[in-house]
């Protein structure tokens, strides 16, 4: 599997492509907002994308979800709890200043709780992580033994995301942290949203919101 994680949109969201070198499919996770970059890459990799998955539905993270399914044919997919806050992009963008309101489309499926993600040999586990927003999800993936979350903006290096966007309370997001991402082990590579990455166990043992 090829994993690259790169930063998109002027809000510095993080992208990650999963690619299977030999079956040449990909998942692509938070691409939303950086077209021309996601499309350059797979391209550049050779690969095709299977399913745009998102991890919820931030304007900074799902926004451009209609302009990268016409470049690449995938499926977009979402928690259903986060449709209504999709469906709001008009009002999300104003909060941020754009004058273009992104285009919304009928989404392609739904992300479950505890499915799995295929595209060829790559394997993504879904966990709903409710707080930063209703249908927030975290991902897992197992890549040569090591395993590695993305976070989404559920956890962060030395933080957490926030809960008055949308959301429901900073206890719903502890919550979700302690029940879904502290059962991993210390050396889990965390990919947060934004930002620096880190491991469970760095974030067990120092951040302040969950001690």
């Amino acid at each position: 599997m090829i994993v690259e994680t790169f930063p998109v949109g002027p809000l510095g969201c993080n992208c990650t492509i999963l690619s299977d070198e030999k079956k040449k499919e990909a998942i692509v996770v938070d691409g939303g907002d950086g077209v021309p970059e996601v499309v350059k890459r797979l391209e550049r990799l050779g690969t095709r994308a299977k399913y745009l998955i998102h991890t919820h539905a931030h304007i900074d993270h799902i926004g451009d979800l209609a302009g990268l399914r016409e470049r690449t044919g995938a499926q977009g997919l979402l928690h259903p709890a986060d449709l209504p806050l999709y469906r709001s992009l008009g009002t999300q963008a104003g909060w941020l200043g754009m004058y273009e309101v992104p285009r919304i489309i009928e989404l392609d499926g739904e992300l479950q709780d505890g499915e799995s993600i295929r595209a060829g040999d790559v394997a993504i586990d879904v966990l709903h992580t409710p707080g930063h927003t209703p249908g927030s999800v975290c991902f897992a993936f197992t890549n040569d033994g090591a395993q590695t979350v993305l976070s989404g903006d559920t956890l962060f290096a030395g933080s957490i995301g926030r809960w008055d966007l949308g959301g429901t309370s900073m206890e719903d997001i502890v919550a979700s942290i302690h029940r879904k991402l502290m059962p991993f082990e210390d050396d889990t590579r965390v990919i947060p949203g934004h930002g620096p990455f880190t491991t469970i166990g760095e974030e067990r043992n120092t951040n302040s919101y969950l001690q």
